[in-house]
C-alpha cells in the first residue's frame, strides 16, 4: 500500500480510510512514532501486550503501568492541541 498524505498545519497528518481500515485504526488509537533511517514509522501501540507480556516475565508490572501511564498523559496532550 502506497499513499501520499498531506502534512496540514501544527503537522497533523490524516491517515486514509484504507490505511486505517487495514490497521484497525479507530479514534483513540494510540500510535506510536518513531524515526529510522530518514523514514517515519507510525505503528499501532498495542497497551495490552505490554501488560500481558509482564505475566510473561517479558517486563514488570511497574514497567507496563509506568507506560500506561506516560501513554495517556501524551494522548491528553495531544487531544488538547487537537481541541483548540
Amino acid at each position: 500500500m502506497n499513499t501520499v498524505v498531506k502534512v496540514y498545519r501544527k503537522g497533523i497528518v490524516v491517515l486514509p480510510k484504507n490505511v486505517r481500515d487495514a490497521l484497525g485504526i479507530v479514534e483513540g488509537t494510540l500510535l506510536r512514532i518513531r524515526v529510522e533511517d530518514g523514514r517515519i514509522i507510525l505503528e499501532p501501540l498495542d497497551l495490552w501486550e505490554r501488560v500481558w507480556g509482564c505475566a510473561k516475565g517479558l517486563g514488570s508490572a511497574e514497567e507496563a503501568e509506568l507506560e500506561l501511564d506516560r501513554e495517556e498523559e501524551e494522548f491528553w496532550k495531544r487531544r488538547e492541541i487537537f481541541e483548540k
